[in-house]
Order: C-alpha cells, then sequence, then structure tokens
C-alpha cells in the first residue's frame, strides 16, 4: 500500500500533477479548443460549424457555408490570436478552414 505524504496540496495542483503524470495535456488541449471557438464565434457561426479538430498545432474547421469560410479566412491570423489568448498558451499555429 501506498504510503501517504504530508504535503497539502489544493485541488487545483492536485489535478495540474494527475494531468502531467498521466499525459492528459492534449486531450485537454482538444476538448478547450472546441470550447474556446464556441465562446469567442458566438451563435451566428457555430451554427454554420460542423467540425472542429485540432492535430498537432494546426486547428481545422469544417463549415458549412462558403461565404462564410471566405470571410473568416480574411481574419485567419486575428483568429488564431484570439483562441490563443483564451486557451492562456500558444496551441495553435495554423488555421484551416474547409
Amino acid at each position: 500500500m501506498a504510503k501517504r505524504s504530508n504535503n497539502l496540496l489544493n485541488i487545483s495542483e492536485a489535478l495540474q500533477d494527475f494531468v502531467t503524470e498521466n499525459k492528459l495535456e492534449k486531450g485537454l488541449d482538444k476538448v478547450n479548443v472546441r470550447d474556446a471557438w464556441s465562446k469567442l464565434m458566438g451563435n451566428g457561426i457555430n451554427n454554420y460549424t460542423t467540425a472542429i479538430e485540432l492535430k498537432k498545432d494546426t486547428l481545422y474547421i469544417q463549415l458549412s457555408s462558403s461565404a462564410l469560410r471566405e470571410e473568416l479566412s480574411y481574419g485567419n491570423q486575428k483568429i488564431i490570436t484570439m483562441l490563443n489568448e483564451e486557451l492562456g498558451k500558444e496551441i495553435i499555429k495554423k488555421l484551416v478552414l474547409r
């Protein structure tokens, strides 16, 4: 049976340690990116968003409207900056709109 350590951790630190020990950061990043997209883009764009996928440092967004895809492509770098600021770290380096 494992021995208890007398170090007191708050729940936030304990969860962070668990995540780093079990290498769960990438999975959490994928979930956090979806939440950030929904929060930042609002209902208008979310209604046309059909898929959100993070692979390495590239975010793939599938949209059902070609006109919206073209409009969003003009602000590509701004969207990347906004998402990274919302996430608190630089996860996304490239945005691909499909």
